[in-house]
């Protein structure tokens, strides 16, 4: 039988590997996808990938997954310190929640230093670059 779990990109990361390669580094949203697959089909685990720059459809595909998915992989970027809304639907939908940031939010702008979305997840993964999203499927399947 196969687990699906949901994996959502919030505002700007579609310009990943364009955006300040400093902070984000070079590799791409497609690149993500890629090794998140590669990462979860030996666990028996399939991937649905999003990205939105829209905050509504974030959470309709966070709604969706309470019928169709097993857990959430969510990096909600700027939404993180501003959305009520995502965590409230993580929150509805019940289900394991790894967060994930590209850079280290703590060494960034004080303002970065919160996420509401921290308060619902069953765990954080913060300033490991991309590869952060890899180590949150193999976290998650420990979690389901």
């Amino acid at each position: 039988m196969t687990r699906t779990i949901l994996i959502l990109n919030g505002p700007n990361l579609n310009l990943l590997g364009m955006r300040e390669p400093n902070l984000y580094g070079s590799g791409t949203l497609e690149d993500v996808e890629k090794d998140c697959r590669q990462v979860a089909a030996p666990l028996g685990l399939e991937v649905d990938f999003h990205q939105s720059n829209h905050e509504g459809e974030l959470i309709g595909w966070i709604q969706d997954a309470r019928e169709n998915a097993v857990g959430i992989i969510i990096n909600p970027a700027a939404y993180s310190h501003t959305s009520i809304g995502i965590p409230d639907a993580l929150r509805a939908v019940d289900l394991p929640v790894i967060e994930v940031h590209i850079s280290n939010i703590f060494a960034r702008e004080s303002f970065r230093h919160h996420s509401h979305v921290s308060a619902v997840a069953n765990g954080v993964i913060c300033g490991l670059g991309l590869a952060g999203y890899t180590l949150a499927v193999s976290a998650l399947n420990e979690l389901i």
